[in-house]
């Protein structure tokens, strides 16, 4: 009884991983900064000497791909700006396996946790502050022990850590804090003052070990097994599907198996699926092939593992599946559109797409969104 109240006491459960606290301990008060040397956005290298001109060091854990993490960037910045001339250094690190996260766990963003995938974002939110990739080997991370994305660590000037835990009290950007530990905490430590609250729980994205790489595999055995159907549908069937009277984001793709750029491009459709099917989400195929070739599009679609729900055109006549799509559209394949709740097309594009900048569309538009 005592060995199960003690083994369920040491478990946290934050975004649906279940640590050990133990497992990677965290930095207590007092320690010194662990050093480390950490390749950065800008092509640099990082360390703890980088920052030697400095009152005060921030050490944000954070990533790109986590909902809490991105709610958090733009007060990452402005903390930044607030306290440049005071003598406080910002750093910010990603401590995330990349080869350990899911598509599944990827769908309040539309990047990863990969090096260039940090580049793109640090470029397009104008980060002011190092952004180092920790994730190759995870060894800052298990020094520093961040419970989850972001955690801020706040050292003196003598390195010694003096706070550990969250930015401020309420996550999403919209709403006002009530409390700004961090900020209390640099505050304090400036005036020459003891720290009010020395550490906090701290709310966000479990870090994504190496260790959870395992999970992979097991989410490409579960996908594997769902099943891949394909129906026919008339060209009002097409039209009432462009109408989405819906209240979920829906991609429609149409394709065909002797189309080559439809065919090298299908798995991306496949994996933007399986990152956004868990929200207000649907995609749908759409197959140009002939009716009598049906066959031939469901196994196309079973080796791509592509459960989502599949059409194919029920008519030989191609002209009528063009005008019932999109009217606008020229014929060529692929065709790809997004369409809002209510059938406001928001992107119409022939050809092949770029997954990147598709998802970007997809996560910002406000029936999908970043935040909780």
């Amino acid at each position: 009884m005592k060995l199960a109240l003690l083994i369920t006491l040491s478990l946290l459960s934050l975004g649906g991983w279940v640590r050990p606290l133990d497992e990677h301990p965290t930095l207590p008060i007092g320690s010194a900064a662990p050093d480390f040397s950490l390749t950065g956005v800008d092509g640099k290298t990082w360390s703890l000497a980088s920052f030697a001109g400095s009152k005060l060091l921030v050490v944000v854990f954070t990533c790109n791909h986590c909902p809490t993490a991105q709610a958090y960037e733009d007060r990452l910045i402005q903390l930044t700006k607030d306290y440049k001339d005071k003598g406080v250094a910002v750093v910010a690190i990603m401590p995330n396996d990349p080869t350990s996260i899911r598509l599944d766990e990827l769908g309040y963003t539309d990047m990863g946790d990969t090096f260039e995938e940090m580049k793109r974002r640090a470029a397009e939110k104008h980060f002011n502050f190092p952004y180092l990739y920790d994730g190759r080997t995870e060894t800052v991370a298990r020094a520093y022990g961040p419970i989850a994305t972001p955690h801020v660590f706040v050292f003196d000037q003598n390195r010694k850590l003096r706070y550990s835990g969250r930015i401020d009290d309420v996550e999403k950007p919209t709403k006002t804090p009530h409390v700004r530990d961090a900020r209390n905490a640099i505050d304090a430590l400036l005036a020459g003052q003891p720290v009010p609250v020395q550490t906090t729980k701290v709310f966000g994205c479990s870090i994504k070990w190496a260790e959870k790489s395992d999970w992979i595999e097991k989410a490409k055995q579960e996908w594997a097994k769902e099943p891949v159907k394909l129906d026919t549908i008339t060209a009002d069937g097409i039209r009432d599907l462009v109408r989405n009277h819906t209240d979920k984001l829906r991609v429609i793709d149409i394709w065909a198996t002797w189309c080559g750029p439809c065919v090298a491009e299908f798995p991306d459709f496949v994996d933007i699926n399986r990152m956004y099917r868990r929200r207000d989400f649907e995609f749908i195929s759409i197959s140009a092939d002939e009716p009598a070739k049906r066959d031939k599009a469901l196994k196309f679609l079973q080796q791509s593992q592509a459960s989502n729900t599949n059409y194919i055109f029920n008519l030989d006549d191609k002209y009528q599946l063009i005008d019932a799509v999109d009217p606008k559209w020229q014929g060529a394949l692929p065709y790809t559109m997004v369409i809002e709740p209510g059938g406001k097309v928001i992107y119409a594009h022939e050809g092949a797409v770029d997954p990147a900048a598709l998802k970007k569309i997809i996560v910002d538009d406000p029936a999908i969104g970043r935040y909780y």
